[in-house]
């Protein structure tokens, strides 16, 4: 317990350190975000701020693992944390290609899914040889546990995996709201993984707790830095490995309700504006924008997201205690 408190506040100093220290760096290469047309209009102002911010709590969770690899006799952890900076890998090349043409298309979809593949289907690989990853799905409530076949189970994993990556990505739409939303789910992973005595494991989602606090001090609106596609990328493939390396893939159901709410009101939008020939079921989507049309301010939106957030993991730590406590 007391390596997992000091990684997360470890990781909120280096953080912290960082971030003041390569804002002036971000602004001086021109590493700034451009705004989408196609979004709400007062996001303009927004224009030019810094991103890649993700780079600064994820080399303050990457550091404060290091430091605790002494004492480790697991090694799992790591593997989460290869497959988070995989996909972060992804969202830099995003991010690379926005700064370098100026505009808010990077990579194209057929890119980034095929490199989310490729990266789940390498994450998969890897637990499944170290033998991490068994075939028995969990059902949160029920206390059952299913056995599902190998393969199966693999493809399962790897659309958990890229589905979750993308939904997390989409929650990155407003001052301080995916870094708001994936604290309360870090702090389930570090529970959960400190009950089942996986010490180990813990110290990851504790330590993006604290990286991202110190994020949020220079995110919450108005921002002053972004996390980027890096950022949001890397957490998405935190979360769904960390569902993954403790056998509770479904529990994000629960945990990540508020990315899959985001997924599907950009889904929801897209059928209906196609079956109806123009008209919306949103005003805009994804859902967070929706409120902003509404005339909700980002700070309230922030707010309701991470309470809702904060109750569903509750909730999900009810639906697995049958598996925690075993």
């Amino acid at each position: 317990m007391t390596r997992i408190l000091l990684s997360a506040v470890g990781s909120f100093l280096v953080a912290s350190l960082l971030n003041k220290l390569m804002i002036p760096v971000l602004r001086a290469l021109k590493a700034g975000q451009s705004i989408r047309e196609v979004g709400p209009t007062w996001h303009n102002g927004k224009s030019g701020t810094p991103i890649m911010g993700g780079l600064m709590f994820i080399a303050a969770a990457a550091l404060c693992l290091l430091v605790n690899l002494p004492a480790m006799g697991d090694s799992t952890v790591f593997y989460v944390l290869l497959m988070s900076a995989c996909f972060g890998f992804v969202g830099f090349l995003d991010d690379f290609a926005k700064i370098k043409h100026h505009q808010n298309l990077g990579l194209t979809s057929l890119q980034k899914i095929l490199l989310q593949m490729a990266f789940a289907a390498l994450f998969v690989y890897l637990m499944y040889k170290k033998g991490s990853l068994t075939s028995m799905l969990y059902i949160p409530f029920f206390n059952i546990i299913i056995h599902i076949h190998p393969i199966a189970y693999v493809a399962f994993s790897m659309f958990v995996v890229v589905g979750c990556v993308n939904s997390v990505n989409l929650t990155d739409g407003i001052d301080g709201l995916s870094a708001s939303v994936t604290i309360p789910v870090m702090a389930f992973f570090a529970a959960a993984a400190f009950a089942m005595g996986k010490w180990e494991i813990a110290l990851l989602p504790a330590s993006l707790i604290g990286g991202l606090a110190a994020y949020l001090c220079y995110n919450w609106h108005p921002a002053k830095l972004f996390m980027g596609d890096t950022g949001s990328l890397f957490l998405g493939g935190a979360v769904c490995s960390l569902a993954i390396a403790l056998d509770m893939p479904l529990v994000l159901i629960f945990v990540g309700f508020v990315y899959i709410v985001e997924t599907l009101s950009v889904i929801l939008q897209v059928g209906y504006f196609k079956l109806t020939h123009g008209k919306r079921l949103f005003k805009m989507s994804p859902i967070h924008h929706h409120f902003e049309m509404c005339g909700w301010k980002e700070e309230k939106i922030v707010l309701v997201f991470a309470g809702v957030s904060a109750l569903m993991c509750l909730i999900g730590w009810l639906s697995v205690r049958g598996l925690i406590g075993r």
